[in-house]
C-alpha cells in the first residue's frame, strides 16, 4: 500500500484519528472476536499512539483470574507480531505515510492495549492530526475517540496473510 503525501481531506485532523480508532476496533472484533470498549488515537510528530480500553476475551479473563498474566501477554504479543503487516498496512493507507516500526503492549487492571507506530517523517501539511490531538486533550476530550463499539464479530477472520507467513 503506497504511503505518500496525497491530500486526503476526509482523512485529516480529528476525522483521521477517529477513523484510525474505528478501524482498530473493527480489526479487533474481526480477529479477536471481541473489540475494545473504547479506543482513542493520538498523533505527535512522527508517532501514532492508539489506546484501546477493555475487550479481553472470556478465556483471557479466566487465565488472568488463574494468575497467568504472562501467558496472556505472551499470546497477545505473538498474535500482534503476526498481525504486523495488516496493521501497518492499514495505517500506511489511512495516513499516507510509511511505518518504520510498530510495537504493541497489553496492560491489566485496567485492561489497556497500546499500539505505537513510528513513521518515516512527521505529519505533512500543517500537521492537522497533531492539532486535533491537542484539541482532543484541551477542548474536546472525545476527538479521535470511538466508544461502545465492543462486541462479538459475526465475520470470520481472514487469515490468508497469517497462514502464508507461518
Amino acid at each position: 500500500m503506497p504511503a505518500d503525501d496525497r491530500p486526503r481531506p476526509e482523512r485529516e485532523g480529528g476525522n483521521l484519528l477517529a477513523q484510525i480508532s474505528s478501524e482498530f476496533v473493527r480489526m479487533q472484533k474481526d480477529y479477536w472476536g471481541l473489540g475494545p470498549v473504547k479506543a482513542k488515537s493520538y498523533m505527535m510528530d512522527d508517532l501514532l499512539l492508539v489506546v484501546m480500553r477493555g475487550g479481553l476475551t472470556r478465556a483471557e479473563r479466566t487465565m488472568l483470574d488463574f494468575g497467568q498474566d504472562d501467558l496472556v501477554r505472551s499470546f497477545r504479543q505473538n498474535f500482534e507480531n503476526r498481525m504486523t503487516e495488516q496493521l501497518t498496512g492499514m495505517i500506511e493507507e489511512l495516513t499516507g505515510r510509511k511505518v518504520l516500526t510498530y510495537q504493541s503492549q497489553i496492560l491489566f487492571d485496567p485492561d489497556v492495549v497500546t499500539e505505537l507506530f513510528v513513521f518515516d517523517r512527521a505529519a505533512p501539511g500543517g500537521a492537522e492530526e497533531i492539532v486535533a490531538t491537542a484539541k482532543g486533550q484541551l477542548d474536546e476530550e472525545s476527538l479521535g475517540e470511538v466508544e461502545g463499539e465492543t462486541g462479538a464479530s459475526t465475520k470470520a477472520a481472514t487469515t490468508d496473510d497469517a497462514q502464508a507467513s507461518a
